[in-house]
């Protein structure tokens, strides 16, 4: 790769992706809209970090504006294209189910035009663990009946895999989508659950805790994620001859833990105890999720090594260094 152009490049997961590949030197065009679901003053953090390398250029704009995105593609040819811009959350999904038409569906489908007209080698797309919905078969697989989201959000990510494969099949174009899994980290959203537990027991606050703290969930390190999509990103579309060039993967830890098992991680990094306010599972959410990542690992030696102690204490080092707490 020499120029990879990443939506969503001032998010959690955009940011750390867009920062690893000019380390390793490639060019990257960074788009994102900067919106205010969470602190954009954190976004703006995380892009004055990128703006520091030489090889990097950034456009201010919203992806479900067809001709502003147009005109960044027609400045620049791309090796790759890693599209990780979307209203992400379920639960805002829904308060503000618009949103999400917005930037997840019509956004998702001004790229593919872009990336169709282009002609880009590979788009690697963000999907998320949300599509699996209820399903109690676990480990979750890339083959499982995914056909009943329990929140627009989760629909959403589902749409845009099918929409994506109908691009990949009617116009060749290589596409490979990625399903995350609850990703954490020193930069993460503040709409995660593991951010705002810090800062409620560093400020001396209750937490809530849904579905009483029993469910799991595959809770993976942002760089073990990082590491993933640079070599999926490195080592193109899989497909055998006269196939669709698309394929879904799960990425993920393979290791659910109990989500009161993840608040003792975080208690025992601060040295603090939560002050525990237990309720039932919110509308939206779904009991456990647990990832197989075999075709991952498969066709990209894919192999997770960060521990869930060493991860949340990376997070709480960073979120005490800068919040200053």
């Amino acid at each position: 790769m020499n120029r990879v152009l990443v939506t969503g490049a001032a998010g959690f997961i955009g940011f750390h992706l867009a920062r690893r590949l000019l380390e390793e030197g490639h060019a990257v065009v960074g788009v994102d809209n900067l919106n205010d679901y969470y602190d954009p003053a954190l976004k703006q953090a995380r892009l004055e970090i990128l703006e520091g390398y030489d090889g990097f250029s950034f456009h201010r704009l919203d992806i479900a504006d067809a001709d502003s995105l147009a005109a960044v593609f027609k400045g620049c040819q791309f090796d790759a294209v890693a599209h990780l811009a979307a209203q992400a959350g379920v639960r805002y999904s829904l308060e503000n189910p618009q949103v999400y038409v917005q930037s997840n569906l019509v956004g998702f489908a001004n790229v593919l035009e872009c990336c169709r007209h282009a002609k880009v080698p590979h788009l690697v797309a963000a999907s998320s663990s949300s599509v699996y919905g209820a399903n109690t078969k676990v480990p979750f697989s890339e083959d499982d009946a995914v056909d009943h989201p329990v929140s627009l959000y989760a629909a959403t990510k589902r749409s845009n895999e099918l929409m994506a494969h109908s691009y990949a099949r009617l116009y060749q174009l290589p596409i490979t989508c990625l399903r995350f899994f609850t990703v954490y980290g020193p930069w993460g959203r503040p709409d995660m659950a593991y951010f705002s537990f810090t800062r409620a027991i560093l400020e001396g606050q209750p937490i809530k805790v849904f579905n009483h703290g029993n469910h799991k969930r595959d809770f993976t390190y942002v760089d073990d994620i990082i590491e993933g999509v640079v070599r999926v990103l490195n080592g193109g579309s899989r497909r055998e001859a006269g196939e669709t060039p698309f394929r879904i993967y799960n990425i993920g830890n393979s290791q659910p833990v109990v989500l009161g098992d993840f608040i003792g991680a975080i208690e025992s990094a601060l040295g603090r105890e939560a002050q525990k306010i237990e309720t039932d599972m919110q509308p939206g959410d779904v009991p456990d999720t647990w990832a197989d990542c075999s075709k991952l690992q498969r066709d990209y030696g894919y192999q997770p090594g960060t521990d869930l102690e060493e991860g949340v204490r990376r997070f709480v080092d960073w979120y005490r260094e800068h919040y200053g707490s």
